[in-house]
């Protein structure tokens, strides 16, 4: 299991140096999933060790989202009273990044 979860942080560092130095507008751990993908994809099969430790963060995915969900009960109060610039943000940065990566680019 360890040697699985080396390789997965092996390639998210990847994508970390990656995003610093040269993508700058995408996140690395997803340059380091793309990484990893295109690497699982040449070599042709997942490793014994990486799959295993693939179906325990999987089987344990929903914890993930306690944090998150537990910062918008305890903020609901604060979020209700400014949910119209809550919206407004959410839908503006939405609709403004294409056209950043667009320009970007």
């Amino acid at each position: 299991m360890i040697a699985g979860l080396v390789q997965i942080l092996l390639f998210q560092g990847l994508g970390e140096i990656v995003a610093r130095f040269f993508l700058p507008l995408i996140p690395g751990p997803v340059i380091g999933l793309v990484l990893l993908l295109a690497w699982l994809r040449v070599r042709g099969s997942v490793p014994a060790s990486v799959d295993l430790v693939a179906t325990a963060f999987s089987q344990h995915l929903g914890l993930l989202f306690v944090p998150a969900a537990v910062g918008v009960v305890m903020f609901w109060p604060h979020i209700r009273s400014h949910a119209v610039a809550v919206v407004a943000a959410l839908v503006v940065s939405v609709a403004l990044m294409p056209m950043a990566l667009l320009v970007h680019a």
